[in-house]
């Protein structure tokens, strides 16, 4: 029963760390680094008909180039909407609409832009690192409850704590990895 309860407790605060860790993967992936990557843009709401989709939904993208994303929409018809939308993002960039794809083309960032982004990518890493230590923190306080409560002994206590531990510095270690491999690529040219 205890080592049920442990067990739980402890896969509790492993989804949570892997959740913490998969959310930092999706922001890095969201910040622009000068390379075109669908990730912009496939979820940006766009009005169709009168209601909100993703553009993941209407359209099919390709990377022919570094800095070239083409936009396929699935329905012709909804080509001006989606061109609409790109407008009116936060991307800060013109569509070229041909008729039937959209091109977007990324200019290169400047050396101030790429710093400053390395420093929004550096923060959002260290908003999935306290995510990672509050599961863990959240896991010690049932953990203490269960050894005050009698269900755990302290030698137990302990050997779970020493798990979660290694949990943690594996989640955090993969927090690192991503943030070097993003700061690598927001600091090339």
């Amino acid at each position: 029963m205890d080592d049920d309860l442990t067990t739980l407790v402890v896969a509790e605060a492993q989804e949570h760390m892997g959740r913490a860790v998969d959310h930092a993967q999706a922001e890095f992936g969201a910040i622009r680094t000068g390379r075109a990557t669908p990730a912009l843009v496939e979820h940006l709401k766009i009005d169709y008909y009168g209601t909100e989709t993703e553009l993941r939904q209407m359209a099919g993208f390709s990377v022919p180039e570094a800095r070239l994303l083409v936009v396929s929409p699935y329905d012709k018809g909804s080509l001006p909407a989606i061109e609409k939308a790109l407008q009116g993002s936060d991307l800060g960039i013109t569509p070229s609409n041909d008729g039937s794809v959209i091109r977007l083309s990324f200019p290169v960032p400047t050396e101030q832009r790429r710093k400053e982004l390395v420093k929004v990518v550096k923060q959002k890493a260290e908003d999935g690192r306290v995510t990672v230590r509050n599961a863990r923190r959240s896991a010690r306080h049932d953990l203490d409850a269960m050894q005050k409560d009698g269900n755990l002994s302290s030698d137990e206590l302990e050997r779970v704590e020493k798990d979660l531990d290694k949990i943690t510095q594996d989640h955090v270690g993969a927090i690192d990895k991503l943030l070097a491999h993003k700061e690598q690529e927001l600091l090339e040219i």
